[in-house]
């Protein structure tokens, strides 16, 4: 029997996944940092905001370090889970999301010495971290995961991003460097960084949209990390922006006025392809919501991505100097603090009940045909009770109206053995249909009869 504490029990489940919230928190600082517009008390609420999200990386710090002292067959068995072990690429991007918050929006707060250390402590960090997710990842799908045909879903991105969002953040740090080899080699490295993980990103992005045309989407809960589509196609955008933009003080002047001019011509078609995306994910998640979506850590899915794009806007804003752009990033950057703040709601209250803190999924394959009819099969049952209720009502109504004792009885051993046979099923969509046209009809039927007395 268990001796924890019911505090550190409560963390038996804790898993990597729980840093995209970190993330999410982070972006909406470092976005608002970087808007096109500047507005009245955005700096402030910014400030605050990185103020946030650095306590709750040290909070999931905290619990992570707790989880692996007091339950280390738990942790050690989500890195073998199909599902989970991909959002181990989260706790990278959020130490370098509140590192480039540092730099950002923390020289006021800390000053500049202590916020530029900040950040390259956690970038380093980061990027480790980020090119091992990058590669060991990948190796374990490869070698010891068993992996469905149709189980690729946006998670798989999580492990392959962290190198642009070195890559982005890095660009920054670059100025830090004394003039020479070491900024040269840096800025070099980010770059490579940037090709590493977009490359990687559309090999997955073409297997989600593959698995979508011919299965579909694969229960509800994992729809929003459709979203994460988004992170390499928004991040790869503000990457190649910010390199372009500090191309000049690391390279010779003709490659950085190709790295400026590529910062538009990547730049553009890709945000065209993000917007398409937008438009994609959003009717698939207004699909499912009103299927009924539960609240999971996944929502998490509609923030940082939604906060590349904004900042991936914003570069784009900055490099033609099109007042479009600056539209786009501040409705963008509006649509991402309003979910944020919806998400970020829904997982306190979650976390306050526990309910967010539940063993992984399974570890066994991701299917999405068989979630799907999982899932299909869930949505008929429950039609099935609802119609067995109003065959109940139909039943008394005709008994009381129509029928004496004895055939009482016999008209409810009939509906009783009907009710069986649409059990038996398993809730085939045509006997729901042929059974609802049945209750339509009596229920028509002891109206008329009503009216007629």
């Amino acid at each position: 029997m268990s001796t924890d504490a019911p505090e550190t029990a409560r963390l038996q489940y804790f898993g990597p996944n729980w840093f995209a919230s970190v993330m999410g928190t982070g972006i909406v600082a470092t976005a608002a940092a970087s808007l096109p517009v500047h507005l009245p008390g955005l700096r402030g609420f910014a400030e605050g905001v990185w103020v946030i999200a650095t306590a709750l990386l040290v909070l999931l710090i905290v619990a992570v370090s707790v989880q692996w002292v007091r339950h280390p067959t738990v942790a050690r068995s989500q890195v073998r889970n199909p599902q989970m072990t991909h959002f181990y690429g989260a706790a990278p991007m959020a130490l370098m999301t509140v590192g480039l918050g540092a730099l950002l929006l923390g020289k006021d707060l800390v000053g500049t010495r202590l916020a530029v250390d900040l950040d390259w402590v956690l970038w380093t960090a980061g990027t480790i971290g980020g090119l091992f997710t990058a590669m060991t990842i990948p190796f374990l799908m490869f070698t010891q995961l068993e992996v469905g045909p149709d189980a690729a879903f946006g998670g798989w991105l999580m492990p392959v991003v962290p190198p642009m969002v070195s890559a982005a953040s890095g660009a920054l740090l670059l100025q830090q460097l004394p003039p020479g080899t070491a900024r040269t080699t840096m800025f070099y490295g980010c770059f490579a960084m940037f090709g590493l993980s977009l490359i990687a990103a559309l090999i997955i992005i073409t297997m989600i949209w593959s698995r979508l045309a011919h299965y579909g989407t694969s229960g509800s809960a994992r729809v929003p990390t459709l979203w994460i589509v988004l992170g390499p196609l928004g991040q790869g955008i503000t990457a190649a922006g910010l390199l372009g933009s500090v191309a000049a003080l690391a390279v010779k002047p003709e490659i950085a006025s190709g790295m400026d001019v590529f910062a538009v011509l990547f730049g553009v078609p890709v945000w065209g392809f993000a917007v398409l995306w937008i438009a994609l994910a959003t009717a698939l998640t207004v699909r499912t919501m009103r299927r009924g979506m539960p609240f999971a850590l996944t929502w998490w899915s509609l923030t940082f991505p939604v906060g590349t794009y904004v900042t991936g806007t914003t570069q784009l804003a900055v490099h033609t100097d099109l007042p479009a752009f600056k539209v786009a990033a501040v409705i963008a950057y509006a649509g991402l603090l309003s979910t944020w703040l919806l998400v970020a709601v829904r997982t306190a209250r979650g976390s306050l009940r526990g309910n967010l803190l539940q063993p992984p999924p399974s570890a066994g394959p991701v299917r999405a045909r068989e979630v799907a009819k999982q899932e299909l099969n869930q949505y008929n049952q429950e039609k099935i009770q609802q119609l067995s209720e109003a065959q109940l009502k139909v039943q008394t109504l005709l008994g009381e109206r129509f029928l004496g004792l004895a055939d009482q009885r016999v008209f409810r051993a009939a509906l009783i053995d009907r009710h069986r046979q649409l059990r038996d099923s398993g809730g085939a969509e045509g006997l729901v249909c042929r059974h609802r046209a049945f209750i339509r009809l009596l229920n028509a039927a002891l109206q008329g009869d009503g009216r007629e007395q």
